[in-house]
């Protein structure tokens, strides 16, 4: 059963699995402060939960936790509180921390949807030049989910991430390249990143030969963002 209809959601249609729940229907909006939408999803997991009792139930949290300009947010105070009830409800769970993913729509502001429009429009982009930001291509999130589901590496919370950050200047002089346009970009020195911690995964990274960042962008890019 998938619960949600975004990014991540749409990941599994082909693989939905009936003693599986992939719960991916929630806040995502890290500057989210309106409680209703908080009690929206913490209602809606208690629901799920308490109508599918004998099932793995998935959850989808963020690496966003381990942002320290982000410590006691309400969203990270929620996204943790969600992880709880998860972990004290049910008898077999995942919880799976994902970092920034890419890959077919989702919200038009995330980070490389938004980047890639204004490049391709000619708009001046403010760059924070201490900022970095971890992504991962979508397909690498399903394999990974589905890798972790069928070696039954249950009750257990997972980060998703790849194994190197980006700063922004480099994200942009990839996205230069592909392109072949010349970026108008405004630096602001200032920003902040954050480390992820993927010992349970470098293997995955490894194994299928994606340990090159520029080249991991460049496939991304490639895959989600040629123009036609």
């Amino acid at each position: 059963m998938i619960i949600g209809n975004g990014l991540i959601a749409s990941l599994f249609k082909e693989n939905d699995l009936k003693n599986v729940i992939f719960f991916a229907s929630g806040v995502s909006n890290s500057m989210e402060t309106r409680k209703e939408e908080f009690l929206r999803e913490e209602n809606l997991i208690h629901k799920t939960i308490s109508e599918n009792p004998d099932t793995i139930f998935v959850y989808f949290s963020t690496c966003s936790i381990y942002d320290s300009s982000k410590t006691g947010s309400d969203y990270v105070l929620h996204k943790l509180k969600m992880e709880q009830i998860v972990k004290n409800s049910c008898t077999d769970y995942l919880i799976l921390r994902v970092s920034n993913a890419v890959g077919n729509g989702g919200n038009p502001n995330l980070l490389m949807n938004y980047l890639t429009r204004s490049v391709r429009a000619g708009e001046t982009i403010n760059v924070h030049t201490k900022a970095t930001r971890n992504l991962i291509d979508a397909d690498d999130i399903k394999k990974i989910t589905l890798s972790l589901l069928e070696n039954q590496e249950l009750n257990k919370i997972v980060n998703i991430a790849y194994p190197q950050n980006y700063t922004i200047i480099e994200i942009l002089e990839i996205i230069e390249q592909f392109y072949h346009k010349k970026i108008d970009i405004h630096l602001i020195k200032s920003g902040s990143g954050y480390d992820i911690n993927i010992t349970d995964l470098e293997s995955y990274f490894a194994e299928n030969v994606l340990t090159s960042k520029e080249i991991y962008l460049k496939n991304i890019l490639k895959k989600y963002y040629s123009v036609v």
